[in-house]
């Protein structure tokens, strides 16, 4: 059975930043809306919006501040605009007509210039938690969105953070998205009973540290 599902991306957020030791593998994440997106933008540099609701890649775009310049990368083109005016105009001509809310951006570990990510999957089998795969998605040449369905190439977790930090790390860091995994899954059932399966999108940055960048109740 595929147990309750929870659309919304921000109450599944909110409920993982309750728990301190989660909260600090959490980007900082605001609904979006003008003053958000630019005071995001000049702490970060770079931040990621998406729709609340939806998945997939759909409407994700990355949107960037540097040497005076704003620019958004939707799919593989690249918007650059000489004001945050100019750049908020275009940008909402471009998302999609849904609620979005923004996420600092992560500089991922990379194979040969393309990002990765991780995609954990669990489920319930007869009242316990189960793992049914732990994968890296890799992005297509051109894009920074790394799902399978824009593009992406699938390799297992353990052959992706070997490549993208190094062999030595790739079991630690296994077994520490294992260990979050737990704790998340612990938090969300006890805020939403009833779900049946959960897949965590990670992020793992150039140093090494783990991020949390959703948790969906109906993965792919």
């Amino acid at each position: 059975m595929a147990g309750r599902q929870l659309a919304n991306k921000w109450l599944k957020t909110e409920a993982l930043l309750s728990n301190a030791d989660v909260a600090a593998h959490i980007p900082q994440t605001r609904l979006y809306g003008a003053d958000s997106l630019r005071s995001m933008l000049h702490q970060f540099g770079m931040v990621v919006i998406k729709p609340l609701r939806g998945g997939g890649g759909y409407g994700v775009i990355k949107v960037t501040y540097a040497g005076g310049v704003y620019a958004f990368t939707y799919m593989s083109r690249r918007y650059s605009f000489g004001s945050f005016e100019a750049m908020y105009r275009a940008l909402n001509r471009v998302k999609v007509g849904r609620k979005y809310m923004i996420q600092q951006g992560i500089h991922l570990a990379r194979i040969a210039g393309r990002p990765i990510d991780y995609r954990v999957k669990v489920v319930k089998e007869n009242g316990a938690w189960v793992y049914r795969s732990m994968v890296g998605r890799l992005a297509r040449p051109g894009l920074f969105v790394t799902n399978l369905c824009k593009g992406g190439t699938m390799l297992s977790a353990r052959e992706g953070l070997g490549r993208s930090l190094s062999r030595r790390a790739s079991g630690h860091k296994r077994r520490e998205m294992r260990s979050l995994t737990n704790t998340c899954v612990q938090i969300l059932e006890s805020r939403f009973p009833g779900i049946g399966q959960l897949g965590f999108d990670y992020g793992v940055d150039r140093s090494g540290k783990i991020w949390i960048f959703e948790v969906n109740t109906r993965p792919q």
